[in-house]
């Protein structure tokens, strides 16, 4: 069953560019965490990453996820957001471009001159379950 995130929580998570720490499940059972940028829509979340990377192995595995969301300038203010991934290619780099141009002010390829060599692009689409926090 989806969840959904509150009023303040969709506003803070459109206006600001707070890093969101994603929790995955890697083979031995252990959490694997990785820091991303995420946009919204909707109730679902929404970042990049590529398909050789753990947390993109891990979803294709096993789409249990958390997303912990701490906002810097309110650190007792938090909100985590479980829930279910599905993965889809990003071949044009849609969403890729715009979490850069959210969190950098610049498409991608120009912040990371370096990410023509990266992997192949999936986007990672959280259906949020459960919602609990402060935020």
């Amino acid at each position: 069953m989806a969840a959904s995130l509150s009023d303040g929580l969709k506003k803070y998570l459109d206006e600001s560019r707070a890093f969101v720490t994603v929790a995955t499940i890697s083979p031995d059972g252990r959490p694997h965490l990785t820091v991303v940028w995420v946009i919204r829509d909707g109730d679902d979340l929404l970042f990049s990453t590529t398909v050789d990377r753990l947390q993109g192995k891990n979803l294709h595995r096993d789409p249990r996820i958390t997303l912990m969301v701490n906002p810097p300038e309110n650190p007792y203010a938090y909100a985590e957001i479980r829930g279910t991934a599905t993965l889809a290619p990003d071949g044009d780099k849609e969403v890729l471009n715009q979490l850069s141009l959210k969190y950098t002010g610049k498409e991608y390829a120009t912040f990371n001159p370096s990410s023509k060599d990266d992997g192949e692009r999936i986007i990672v689409r959280v259906t949020p379950t459960k919602v609990v926090g402060r935020l």
